[in-house]
């Protein structure tokens, strides 16, 4: 029988982490994937959704140019845009996959073995796989459980992947359809309400069950995002209940029911049904292991789970189901299990990208969550239009929204970026929360002009009272305010 050090059950952006990190360590490791390198992160979640979301905005930008100019625009073909995604997945595999290959003519050669097959745990330290009719066992040390998850189903509506459709079957679609309804307006389906609307050729409703989408942002957020949604056509059942959904002739079929009583019936070529995520750990150990579940998945602690050798990352575990998450757990149980972590497993300075129009990227805190929380803050707010790499790119809708601590420290709380650039203004902020730092840092830092990370410099500096637009000069651009016990007041300097 082969003995590890370490198996790792998921070849995913989890799975994937821990190995590599296990190598640093000069350890035996067996990595073991079901199905494909890199998981839903690579083949239908992250990369290739992402990929969609560049493509519609790319051929968004060029339809309003050309009609800026009279031009006509060309035809989308839907087959090309699948190819090119279908191309993008291809070259992040085969970069996983030449990667460990290539490992083995390294100084790490001999210690990372990879099997594709199904790997259950028969009792704390061994692990069976099976690879069609063949079965092997091995011994392990430690074991890292790195499943992910699926898409969630819901017990009454007919989801058969080809009318009724979860984010796993929404890509293998053979053309756009003309209309689509998407069951669910958190982020996934807000992104591919997006998506789909892009690209001018699917009429898209979106239900939502609460008076807006994206029930966890704050107002300023979602409103910016819900009016580019509606300008590209897209219809927001909002405050709505599915009363049911079936295919009908080939067709999707559903009702809706108000809050005000009034229902309403529906016709659309296909549907979306984008309700959450679900853990895979069915029939991955026998009872003879006693790992603990709760309801949203693997109970841990710091990704370790109740079987002290046997850890959990990723979507499997009940923490947040992001790819850079995944990652970081990865490489933390590792070092949990080798070595010694330098610090604790955080989420506080965790950074985020949605994929709208347009993306929205954040860190931290938003004004909803601290006022839960109790905490009094200062928040100042920049419109894009006060930023002149916004002006130069003709592009002027966003703002940067900033959140310190109500005292002489101004610790950094979070921040909200909407607009062009987003996911790249954040990065320095993140930092400095890991950190537990003020403001002070960033105000005289020396950002490339032009650049939107000014307007961050800009926003410190109005907290600090020497920035150089003057909030009541220019009241609906900029804003500086406090907010204590839920009650706002103008800062004035």
């Amino acid at each position: 029988m082969e003995k590890y050090d370490l198996v790792v059950i998921g070849a995913g952006p989890s799975g994937y982490a821990a190995a590599m990190r296990a190598l640093d360590f000069k350890k035996r490791i067996l990595l073991v994937e079901r199905t494909r390198v890199g998981g839903a992160g690579v083949t239908n979640g992250a990369l290739s959704s992402k990929t969609w979301w560049e493509i519609s905005r790319e051929t968004n930008l060029l339809h309003k140019h050309l009609k800026r100019f009279n031009l006509k625009a060309p035809d989308v073909n839907f087959k090309e845009i699948q190819e090119e995604v279908k191309g993008a997945v291809r070259e992040r595999k085969g970069l996983l996959i030449d990667h460990m290959e290539l490992l083995k003519e390294s100084q790490f050669s001999g210690l990372l073995d990879y099997k594709v097959g199904s790997a259950k745990i028969i009792n704390n330290n061994e692990v069976e796989i099976t690879s069609g009719k063949d079965k092997v066992v091995v011994k392990t040390d430690y074991i890292i459980l790195a499943t992910g998850s699926r898409p969630r189903f819901l017990p009454e509506i007919p989801i058969d992947e080809k009318v009724i459709l979860t984010s796993d079957g929404i890509e293998q679609i053979d053309d756009f359809p003309e209309s689509m309804v998407i069951l669910g307006a958190g982020v996934i389906g807000c992104e591919f309400a997006t998506i789909f609307s892009g690209f001018g050729q699917t009429k898209v409703h979106l239900i939502d069950k609460g008076s807006r989408i994206l029930p966890f942002e704050d107002d300023d957020v979602v409103k910016v995002i819900e009016r580019n949604m509606e300008n590209s056509g897209v219809l927001i059942h909002r405050n709505s209940q599915l009363i049911k959904m079936d295919i009908v002739n080939g067709r999707v079929q559903y009702e809706l029911e108000y809050d005000d009583g009034t229902k309403e019936v529906f016709n659309v070529e296909k549907a979306l049904v984008s309700v959450g995520r679900v853990p895979n750990y069915e029939n991955l150990w026998t009872d003879n292991v006693k790992i603990t579940l709760n309801k949203r998945g693997i109970e841990d602690n710091e990704t370790q789970t109740s079987v002290p050798n046997i850890y959990a990352v990723g979507d499997i575990t009940a923490d947040i189901a992001l790819v850079n998450v995944g990652e970081l757990e990865g490489r933390h149980a590792v070092e949990k299990i080798f070595g010694k972590p330098l610090r604790k497993l955080v989420y506080e300075n965790i950074s985020t990208i949605m994929f709208l129009h347009p993306e929205v990227a954040g860190v931290g805190l938003n004004e909803n969550q601290a006022m839960e929380k109790g905490i009094e803050f200062k928040v100042v707010t920049l419109d894009y239009s006060c930023i002149p790499r916004a002006i130069a790119k003709r592009n002027t809708q966003g703002f940067i929204k900033l959140l310190v601590t109500n005292d002489n420290e101004m610790k950094i709380l979070g921040m909200r970026v909407v607009g062009n650039h987003a996911s790249s203004a954040i990065q320095a902020v993140a930092l400095l929360i890991s950190m537990d730092k003020g403001i002070e840092e960033l105000a005289e830092c020396v950002h490339p002009h032009p650049s939107i990370t000014e307007g961050i410099q800009e926003c410190v500096r109005m907290l600090l009272g020497k920035s150089m637009f003057k909030p009541t000069a220019l009241r609906g651009k900029i804003s500086c305010r406090t907010c204590c016990n839920g009650v706002y007041e103008d800062i004035i300097f």
